[in-house]
């Protein structure tokens, strides 16, 4: 099912008013805020985030039902658009979840680097949380005689983030982008260079401190590590699950076969892997619970701005792909990269109607209409693949900029790793290191 997008005074951005954007900000605000204030109030939010979320959610979809015009197809779309979201996102999880890596040498700095480049490649075929999921683990073991903070940091920063931006499979805001008619395919012919390039550039920098830290380790103990044997692999069927979720993005969008295709795979894989390797690699549903039960929130809360913007966007006076990156890039960074992506998309169609409107077919059309002609006009595309990298890439910024950062911190400090502070992160690594890389990317390829 489209989102549907009327012309003329009939836009349902029209009808709404700016306050009701509010409940969208203050849940955004909450979920960067709670976790890190006081223990009793981060212990509040922990029991109540949900209620919160879903509260906030319902308040603006009663507002919708009641005042806005065709308010109700708009939930409808809103409340699709979030099970093929949720559904994604929670079997890549369970599946990867399911594989375990067993290493048990150390790694060279280069070893590193080869490791975080495969990471990379795999974030934009099985997603950066399932990415994430499968290694963050190996990665600190097969550091452990020398983890330390820049390990988690630049892991991060790599499989976390940058490395999906290839594929809708790769990052949650571009999987709305396909929903909304962005083809699978389009994007890597548009964004290889410059992903080639930031992941390049942002490796480099980790292998220089890296082989720095690696010298100041005492001889001995490089000579074990250099000798030590790598790899075993447990959870096989679940790589073929991977496989079944990638394959279903392609499933026609009809009866929720796509969604049914990868909850299938998640059954399967709860069913048949050994609970060994659950245990091995801690698996909850903690983590899952608490994206669904924000999510629902966020897509519901996130309407009357993607409708405010339909209406009044062009005000705004975003018009370059490089205003659209950093604009879209800094939101990212403390809120969440999925909403700041559909926003400023929507803010691109908005503002290509209004500008050329006999480009666009008249009456009531599809979202996917819409985008296949931005899709089709030269500068259109530029400011989606400026949309793109900027909520891709600049999720790495913070902590909270992307829903695994949050996962990879816990899992590290679970396993005695001591990693930056939420200001010592962006302070030490994000700000004099990875915004460059960011900015120079920007102007180099937008």
């Amino acid at each position: 099912m489209d989102s549907i997008i009327t012309a003329g005074p009939s836009l349902p951005g029209s009808a709404i008013p700016l306050w009701l954007t509010i409940p969208f900000g203050l849940l955004l605000l909450l979920i960067a805020v709670m976790p890190l204030t006081h223990a009793r109030l981060k212990h509040l939010w922990e029991h109540y985030y949900g209620h919160a979320a879903i509260g906030l959610g319902l308040a603006v979809v009663a507002y919708y039902l009641l005042r806005v015009p065709s308010g109700g197809a708009v939930v409808v779309d809103t409340v699709h658009e979030y099970l093929s979201f949720i559904c994604l996102i929670g079997s890549l999880f369970v599946v990867a979840g399911g594989i375990h890596i067993k290493v048990k040498g150390e790694a060279t700095p280069l070893d590193n680097v080869v490791f975080l480049a495969i990471g990379a490649v795999a974030a934009s075929f099985i997603g950066t949380t399932g990415a994430s999921m499968v290694l963050i683990r190996p990665f600190i073991r097969m550091n452990k005689i020398r983890i330390s903070a820049y390990h988690i940091v630049f892991f991060i920063f790599i499989v976390s983030n940058c490395g999906g931006a290839l594929t809708p499979i790769g990052d949650p805001p571009l999987f709305l982008g396909y929903l909304r008619g962005v083809p699978f395919f389009w994007l890597i012919n548009q964004v290889l260079f410059a992903w080639l390039a930031t992941v390049g550039a942002i490796l480099f920098v980790f292998f220089l401190l890296d082989r720095r830290a690696y010298a100041r380790v005492a001889v001995a103990v490089r000579h074990q590590i250099e000798e030590q044997d790598v790899w075993r692999f447990e959870g096989g069927l679940n790589v073929l699950l991977l496989f079944a979720i990638i394959g279903a993005v392609f499933v026609p969008e009809r009866w929720f076969l796509r969604e049914l295709v990868m909850l299938g795979a998640a059954a399967l894989s709860i069913r048949f892997t050994p609970a060994v390797v659950h245990a091995e690699n801690h698996f909850s549903f903690g983590p899952i619970k608490e994206v669904a039960l924000l999510f629902i929130g966020i897509f519901l809360t996130m309407m009357p701005a993607l409708g405010y913007i339909d209406a009044h966007g062009d005000a705004l006076g975003v018009r370059r792909p490089v205003q659209y990156y950093v604009a879209s890039g800094s939101l990212s960074s403390v809120l969440d990269n999925a909403p700041t992506y559909a926003t400023f998309l929507r803010l691109a169609e908005a503002t290509a109607q209004k500008e050329r409107p006999a480009d666009f077919p008249s009456g009531p059309r599809t979202e996917n209409v819409v985008v296949a002609v931005l899709l089709n006009h030269a500068d259109d595309a530029k400011l989606v693949v400026a949309v793109s990298l900027g909520a891709v890439f600049f999720g790495a910024m913070t902590y909270i900029g992307n829903g695994p950062n949050f996962m990879v911190k816990s899992i590290a400090e679970s396993s005695g790793v001591k990693v930056p502070t939420f200001f010592g992160y962006i302070l030490k690594f994000s700000l004099p290191i990875l915004l460059p890389i960011l900015l120079a990317g920007g102007l180099l390829f937008l």
